[in-house]
């Protein structure tokens, strides 16, 4: 009988999944004929899909006519929030047909051609965002483009997020070497000239910085650490990436620890080379595909060169598409080693995470920490760490 109720149960709800499906294709007005409606993650695909799909009739799509009750009215949407809505509500196969309909069917060239889009954009992180799920697409001029608004971003969120570090690391200037840590006393004048060379307009006599460089300062009393950062970079960690990329930089920038930043699914690649810059290293990224935790953490293992001096930062949701036995052998065998070993399941400026609990939780059982936190937070745990 329980598994007569059961399949009974199962049948109902592929039923309202098929209706809504047809929902979402035939538009608003139809709600009564098919007798559903839509809950809120359901309305944000419908205001994702009248966004572009409206263009096929030159109005909303509304098969009866009649008007729209409420709700999200595809108007409300920028270029910038309807990319990140279609690659956050819908799957990867989903989302290619989406932006190829999006570019070839209704020739919405600006979401990748049009540099004076980009130009009247507002740099934020919704920006950066957009950017690394469409750079695939985008022409040279745009790309290029991109990158500097990229840039801009980028340099707001360093002078936010340097301050916490630098109350627990600051010391003295170290040459050679070079910070994103902007304070006015380690400016570089002469590399900074040097690299904005490009930059000089004969005819004007005027050199204009497009990039500051500063010396990056070190800790007297702190012998080196290793911090390993393992980034994971599925869509929905998105956040957590340019995030990381930034706290990376500002490690980096400390010669008491040596930095290493590591993006992965189910590859992994140390983009440590690049980690002075989180431009570059956030460019690198890209998104979608599977995700093995245990590959990337395998990797980091073969970094260690001193486990008691070593800080691993594992950023993901958890969600294991390898071995999750593997994983916590791993994990166990990195803790008893002396590693210290931390897991974010988010870091960002909000650190609301969305994780395998599950997974996350036997991961502490074996002696890993586990949290979401700032960067301002990682910054302070690590120093805590170090100073001991």
């Amino acid at each position: 009988m329980d598994e007569q109720i059961d399949k009974q149960i199962d049948e109902q709800i592929d039923e309202q999944s098929r209706l809504i499906r047809w929902r979402l294709v035939l538009g608003a007005g139809t709600e009564s004929t098919l007798g559903c409606s839509l809950d809120e993650t359901w309305q944000r695909c419908d205001a994702a899909l009248e966004y572009i799909y409206s263009r096929e009739y030159g109005e909303e799509r509304n098969v009866r006519g009649e008007s729209r009750q409420g709700g999200t009215g595809a108007s409300q949407l920028t270029i910038p929030q309807w990319i990140n809505e279609v690659h956050t509500l819908f799957p990867k196969e989903t989302i290619e047909r989406i932006e190829k309909d999006a570019l070839e069917r209704y020739q919405i060239q600006e979401m990748v051609t049009n540099p004076e889009l980009l130009k009247r954009a507002t740099p934020n992180v919704h920006l950066v965002k957009a950017v690394l799920q469409t750079k695939h697409l985008m022409n040279k001029e745009v790309l290029s483009l991109a990158i500097e608004l990229v840039r801009r971003v980028i340099d707001d969120l360093m002078k936010q997020l340097a301050q916490p570090v630098q109350s627990a690391f600051l010391g003295s200037i170290q040459r050679q070497r070079r910070s994103f840590l902007k304070v006015a006393k380690n400016f570089d004048p002469k590399r900074t000239i040097e690299r904005n060379l490009a930059s000089y307009q004969p005819e004007e006599k005027k050199l204009y910085i497009k990039t500051p460089y500063f010396f990056s300062r070190t800790h007297r009393q702190m012998n080196r650490w290793q911090i390993i950062i393992l980034v994971d970079e599925s869509g929905s960690m998105l956040d957590s990436v340019i995030y990381s990329a930034i706290t990376a930089a500002i490690f980096f920038g400390l010669k008491t620890v040596k930095t290493h930043l590591c993006l992965f699914d189910t590859e992994v690649v140390d983009v440590s080379q690049d980690c002075q810059d989180p431009v570059e290293t956030i460019m690198k990224v890209q998104l979608g595909g599977g995700t093995d935790i245990a590959r990337a953490v395998t990797y980091a293992s073969q970094l260690i060169e001193n486990p008691r001096r070593t800080i691993v930062v594992l950023i993901t949701d958890f969600f294991e598409g390898g071995s999750v036995a593997r994983l916590l052998g791993l994990t166990k065998q990195m803790v008893e080693s002396g590693v210290t070993f931390l897991g974010l399941a988010a870091l960002d400026d909000k650190a609301n995470p969305c994780y395998n609990k599950e997974v996350a939780q036997s991961m502490v059982d074996r002696g890993a920490h586990v949290g979401a936190m700032t960067p301002g937070q990682l910054a302070q745990w690590v120093a805590e760490k170090i100073q001991g």
